[in-house]
C-alpha cells in the first residue's frame, strides 16, 4: 500500500484528516518545543543519578552517561546491563522535574481535537511522565494509548522488536499509521515497516543523527503548525 500523499507546502487539503487510523506522537521535544529545554532537567537528573547509584564525580557521571546512551540507546539500559541497575527507580528518580517552561498550545489542543482515529503516546519515558507532561499541557485527554519504557521491556526505540511489540501490542496498521519524532534515527523502523514518517527537527544534537535517510517523509519545525496547516 503506497503512503498517502502530504502536500509539502501548507494548506488544508481534503483527504489528510481521513488518510491515517492512528497518529503515533513520540513524547519529549515532540509535543512540546525543544525550545522549552525541558529535556534538559531529566538529562541532568540522570547525571545526578549515576553520582549517587556509582558514587562518581559529575564530569565522569556524565561521561559514563553519554557513552552508555550512544551503546544502549538509553542510559538506564546501559546502568541495567552493566549495574544492575533498578529501572523504577531509575525512572522515578530523572522525571521529578518543574514543568513550568511548558504551556498549554491552543492551536495543538484544537489540532489535537480535529484528528480523527486513535492518537497514542510512544516514549522511552514512563507512563508517570507521560501523563504529567500532558496533562500540564491540557492534551491529555486525546491520547487513547501510551506504549512507554515498561511496555517495551525496558528496551529503548529504535530496537525494531519494540515497534514491533508496541503495533502488536496497541493492533496498529502500519500502513494507516502516521509517527511523530524528534529523534531521526527513531524514525528507521517505523519507515521499514511502511508508516509514514515525519521528524519534528530541532537543533539537539542526538536528534539530528540519522536524518539524512530515506526514511523522513516530512520534516515538522513546529508540530502544532505543521498539522493545523493541513488537517
Amino acid at each position: 500500500m503506497d503512503k498517502p500523499h502530504i502536500p509539502a507546502t501548507p494548506g488544508h487539503e481534503d483527504g489528510l484528516a481521513t488518510a491515517f487510523e492512528t497518529w503515533i506522537f513520540d513524547l519529549d521535544n515532540t509535543l512540546y518545543p525543544s525550545s522549552s529545554r525541558l529535556f534538559d532537567q531529566i538529562d541532568q537528573n540522570i547525571t545526578r543519578f549515576i553520582m549517587q547509584h556509582l558514587r562518581l564525580e559529575w564530569d565522569a557521571a556524565y561521561k559514563l552517561q553519554k557513552s552508555f546512551f550512544r551503546e544502549h540507546g538509553t542510559t538506564m539500559r546501559g546502568l541495567m546491563n552493566d549495574y544492575g541497575t533498578d529501572p523504577e527507580e531509575f525512572l522515578d528518580y530523572v522525571h521529578k522535574i518543574d514543568l513550568s517552561p511548558i504551556e498549554p498550545d491552543p492551536r495543538l489542543i484544537a489540532v489535537l481535537d480535529r484528528l480523527p482515529g486513535r492518537k497514542v503516546i510512544f516514549t522511552n519515558g514512563s507512563q508517570d511522565h507521560a501523563r504529567n507532561v500532558t496533562g500540564h499541557l491540557g492534551i491529555d485527554h486525546h491520547f487513547d494509548a501510551t506504549f512507554d519504557i515498561v511496555d517495551s521491556g525496558y528496551t529503548p526505540k529504535p530496537a525494531p522488536e519494540v515497534y514491533q511489540r508496541m503495533i502488536a501490542t496497541l493492533e496498529i496498521d502500519p500502513a494507516t499509521a502516521i509517527m511523530f519524532e524528534d529523534m531521526a534515527r527513531n524514525l528507521v523502523p517505523a519507515a521499514e515497516m511502511g508508516m509514514t514518517t515525519v521528524w519534528v527537527r530541532t537543533d539537539v544534537q542526538w536528534g539530528i543523527e540519522g536524518s539524512d535517510g530515506d526514511h523522513i517523509d516530512h520534516i515538522a519545525d513546529d508540530l502544532a503548525v505543521w498539522l493545523d496547516a493541513r488537517v
